[in-house]
């Protein structure tokens, strides 16, 4: 037996050699994280200067767009190092300081679209009351809570794995995560597999949960509204229903691809789908929300022609 303590470093077998083209992928891959840190920041940038998106909803927005940067940053720089190295090992530590990345990830992607739901809800079905309802002390204990919560839920889970004793170091993905860590135990796992499905259930369903509550009143609100209310809703709303089902399709695909024997689909298809909830969420959040929402979008043209003209 191989206890915890013994085991040094966990192996990534998912990684193959592709010879040369390892080049070309650390090229696509640094691209597209040079491109999810430039367009998340710009528009930080563009909502923190701009006291016109100095809204609730923006202000939201911006702290998803820091989620992006938090955890493409969590993930790409280890896969650039795994792309052009030969040996595909993680120290154990650092394996857990992912893990805590990733989940914690997660955890507030999924707690900020719940809450800009709620903001919407407010908008769109209480407009007179928004700005009472919508308080700056309300905001503030709604943001606290976005990246509060994770934390704490984070540090239980990451406790109680690393607590464990594992048989095994070799883990199948290409990056490290909570269970397949959990799997190389030969202790019992057993108050750690309940945390996780206790954790997955606030995580996940209760906020999915509550979004669809939300939309079924906006919804409601829109079909018996005036067509001013269904523009005003669909401009709003349909990035962020865009970005809820894209995240659940990503986390669907993970929370499945964890639990059950994949090993028959082909392996790049495999890395594919363990990817898909770490890039396309951070790659495409600033494009649908920069481009969708109007107020947005004005402002980015404004500062690129002021820029242009200054030049």
């Amino acid at each position: 037996m191989i206890n915890s303590t013994q085991v040094l470093y966990f192996t990534l077998s998912a990684y193959f050699d592709t010879g040369l083209f390892k080049y070309l992928h650390f090229i696509i891959t640094m691209s597209l994280y040079i491109f999810i840190v430039v367009t998340n920041v710009f528009l930080i940038v563009v909502i923190c200067m701009n006291r016109s998106l100095h809204e609730p909803m923006y202000i939201f927005l911006c702290s998803l767009f820091m989620n992006e940067l938090y955890g493409s940053t969590g993930l790409f720089p280890f896969l650039l190092i795994q792309i052009l190295s030969d040996i595909h090992t993680v120290s154990v530590p650092f394996c857990f300081l992912q893990i805590y990345c990733l989940h914690s990830f997660a955890c507030v992607e999924f707690l900020n679209l719940a809450v800009m739901s709620y903001d919407r809800y407010l908008a769109i079905c209480y407009p007179l009351h928004y700005n009472t309802c919508m308080t700056s002390n309300k905001i503030a204990t709604l943001i606290a809570l976005i990246w509060l919560y994770p934390l704490l839920t984070c540090v239980i889970m990451i406790s109680l794995s690393s607590s464990l004793q594992l048989c095994g170091n070799i883990i199948n993905k290409v990056y490290c995560d909570n269970f397949s860590v959990v799997r190389l135990a030969c202790s019992d796992t057993t108050i750690i597999n309940i945390y996780g499905l206790i954790a997955t259930f606030c995580t996940i369903c209760v906020p999915l949960m509550f979004i669809f509550f939300t939309y079924l009143k906006i919804f409601r609100i829109c079909f018996s509204g005036s067509k001013q209310t269904r523009q005003k809703a669909v401009s709003t709303c349909t990035p962020h229903l865009i970005s809820i089902m894209n995240f659940s399709l990503g986390a669907s695909f993970e929370i499945v691809q964890s639990r059950f024997n994949m090993s028959r689909l082909p392996n790049m298809l495999r890395i594919f789908l363990s990817l898909y909830i770490l890039t396309c969420q951070p790659l495409f959040n600033p494009l649908m929300y920069g481009l969708n929402l109007s107020k947005i979008c004005v402002t980015c043209k404004s500062l690129i022609t002021n820029v242009q003209h200054s030049y």
